[in-house]
Formats: structure tokens, sequence, C-alpha cells
């Protein structure tokens, strides 16, 4: 399948919402199954696959609702938002598990917020944003 086949055959928001709510699914399945080598390994080898996927769709819808000529930018804008996401969730992460003595509430965060994340793109409009003419000087 050629690249970018899935996001020219379904909307962008339903593969967003899906790869958020596959985050939510590893998580759950690495909680309850053992901890094993091999539970971390594949773990690990399907967060990084979820990780990073949301950036081609994301832009894709970001190109179509706002043009390609802002993409640049508003790509740099969604990207420093993640940053800073990143940080709050690496600094909080520790935070609470100094406060409870264990990750218990950051997983829970983690499992709360790719639901979040999947419900919150469902109601997307992928459509161009109409604007007026702008006004003689």
């Amino acid at each position: 399948m050629p690249r970018g086949a899935l996001g020219q055959r379904l909307p962008k928001r339903y593969i967003l919402s899906a790869i958020y709510a596959l985050r939510s699914v590893v998580i759950v399945a690495f909680l309850w199954a053992p901890l094993t080598p091999w539970s971390v390994y594949l773990f690990a080898s399907a967060m990084g696959l979820l990780w990073l996927s949301t950036v081609p769709p994301t832009n894709a819808v970001v190109a179509q609702i706002f043009g390609v000529q802002y993409l640049s930018m508003l790509g740099g804008f969604v990207f420093l938002s993640h940053q800073v996401g990143s940080f709050m969730g690496a600094w909080l992460g520790g935070k609470l598990y100094g406060l409870s003595g264990n990750y218990d509430v950051v997983w829970g965060l983690a499992v709360a917020l790719g639901v979040f994340a999947a419900l919150i793109n469902l109601p997307v409009r992928e459509s161009a944003i109409v604007r007026r003419a702008p006004l003689p000087a």
C-alpha cells in the first residue's frame, strides 16, 4: 500500500481517533499482562509504532483546514505544544510518583488522555475554513 493510502480512503479524524484509542488499549494490555522482558519489548514496539504515527494525519488535517501555505507555522505550534505536553507529562509523572509511591495514577491518566484524544478528534471537520476576501484599503 503506498504511503498515505489510508489517509486517502478514510477521514483523517478517524485515523487519529483510532491511533489514540489504540495507545490506550496497548497501555491497558501492558498493565494486565505479566511483566516479562517480552511484554516490555512488545509494549515498547507497539507504542513506538503508535507514537509518531499521528504526525502525517495531523499535518494533513492542518493542511486541509488552514491550507498548505500555513502548514509550517501551524505545524510548529503543534510541535511546540507537544513538547510542552511531554515536559508536563514527565514532570507530573515524577510528581505523582513522589506523592503516591507508584505510577498507578500516571498510567490511569495516560489511558484517560488517550481516550479523550480519541473522542475529541471525532467531531473535527476536515473542510477548509472559509475566509472572506480582504476589504480594500
